[in-house]
């Protein structure tokens, strides 16, 4: 039984290193958005953000800015290039 319940997206291929960029529409519309300041920097959707560790869904994200470590959904996020 390796199928995926219907609707069920595939996880994306993140890994310790990669440098990543937040989805602009997938964050806005999220638990995480509303639990945090409502005037989110521009910098966390132009990138790049290195991922340090991934814990289920989850991953932590160093940005290029003296700025803390944050804690973001996989869903939340895209590659950067």
């Amino acid at each position: 039984m390796t199928e995926k319940p219907a609707g069920e997206k595939p996880a994306k291929n993140f890994r310790k290193g990669s440098l990543i960029k937040v989805n602009r529409q997938a964050y806005e519309q999220s638990l995480e958005a509303l639990a945090s300041d409502q005037s989110s920097n521009e910098y966390i959707y132009e990138g790049p953000g290195e991922i340090l560790a991934i814990k289920e869904n989850y991953c932590q994200v160093r940005w290029r800015k003296p700025v803390p470590d944050v804690w973001l959904k996989l869903d939340q996020l895209e590659n950067w290039s």
